[in-house]
């Protein structure tokens, strides 16, 4: 079983890297560089100046550059080149790593039953992760786009989301606990529920990169002048559920919501676990939570106040990853106890 859990934690470790690789792509506006999607031969990249010459071609003929980039020199292109390429090369190696331990551990009889299931179901929703991205890099390469759109962005992340937890859930279930757990169904539910939220605020959070509304209103704690904007603002378009996505002042004010939310759903948690099971692996458990989202917080707020720099940017993206796996931890000990 120690080969089994190095297997998923270095997974994991790839999987955490992919993301925030993901968040530089976007970042840098690189994830439009490559136009085409070629799982296999795509994994060469450029090799001779004919090779560069025609890729940045390829490059030039979408809205992206003809909009935002015209003029941009070979070099320049190059440098998003290789942001979006090291992102699909990872995805690659994930592919690789989790095909051959999949094959290898079922052959010798490690894998098997409900794990068994579990690392397939996990194996397939990472072959539809691949297809997704490509569904969002098409979404930026439409007339008149300049950036993928922000539902797919969304559904690409939130995806790779549940494929994160789904490992760390995996690998907490085959590591032996150091101290058995207490028994208490009540908190295992509001863990659950914690898990839950912080899946939901990265889902908001990849609207709101997508659609670039942390570039504006950057202020803390009031968002275009007041705590809550009038629903005038925060619905002026029509149909009402549009502004979900499409307005930025909504797509904002929710994620700020969520993060409130997520805030108190945390200390509810802390102090309820200190509570019921005192001094236990899981109440300090729920303190580390605690400090996390806190600090997550925190670093969300100087991201939005900074006009998202790239290093706080990548910093808030890994820190929700962070978040997610204490959460997952805390939740899947609790689950099996």
């Amino acid at each position: 079983m120690a080969l089994l859990r190095g297997w998923l934690w270095l997974t994991i470790v790839l999987v955490f890297a992919m993301v925030v690789i993901g968040g530089a792509t976007r970042l840098t506006g690189s994830g439009l560089s490559i136009t085409e999607w070629k799982p296999v031969t795509g994994a060469i990249p450029p090799l001779t100046d004919g090779q560069w010459a025609a890729e940045f071609e390829k490059y030039r003929q979408i809205p992206q550059y003809q909009l935002l980039n015209k003029g941009m020199s070979l070099a320049e292109f190059k440098e998003i080149f290789w942001w979006e390429w090291s992102h699909r090369q990872l995805g690659r190696l994930i592919g690789l790593v989790f095909g051959l331990g999949l094959v290898g551990f079922a052959l010798a009889g490690v894998l098997r039953g409900r794990l068994l299931l579990g690392v397939v179901g996990l194996a397939a929703l990472g072959g539809l992760q691949g297809a997704i991205g490509w569904i969002m890099v098409a979404s930026g390469l439409q007339p008149g786009m300049t950036a993928v759109a922000p539902v797919k962005l969304m559904a690409h992340l939130t995806t790779a989301s549940l494929i994160f937890t789904g490992l760390v859930a995996m690998v907490v279930a085959v590591t032996p606990a150091r101290r058995p757990e207490a028994s208490a169904a009540g908190l295992r539910r509001l863990a659950g529920w914690l898990v839950a939220a912080v899946l939901l605020q990265i889902a908001l959070g990849a609207l709101v990169a997508g659609s670039k509304a942390g570039l504006i209103y950057n202020t803390w704690p009031l968002i275009d002048g007041s705590v809550v904007p009038p629903l005038s603002s925060l619905f002026f378009g029509t149909p009402w559920f549009e502004n979900l996505v499409d307005n930025h002042l909504t797509v904002q004010f929710n994620h700020r919501m969520v993060a409130y939310g997520l805030l108190i759903l945390a200390v509810v948690q802390l102090w309820r676990t200190r509570s019921r099971v005192p001094g236990s692996p899981a109440a300090k458990r729920a303190g580390v939570i605690a400090g996390l989202v806190v600090a997550q917080a925190v670093v969300g707020i100087a991201t939005l106040l900074m006009q998202v720099p790239l290093w706080l940017g990548l910093l808030h993206q890994a820190m929700a990853m962070v978040v997610l796996a204490m959460a997952t931890v805390h939740w899947r000990r609790l689950a099996t106890r």
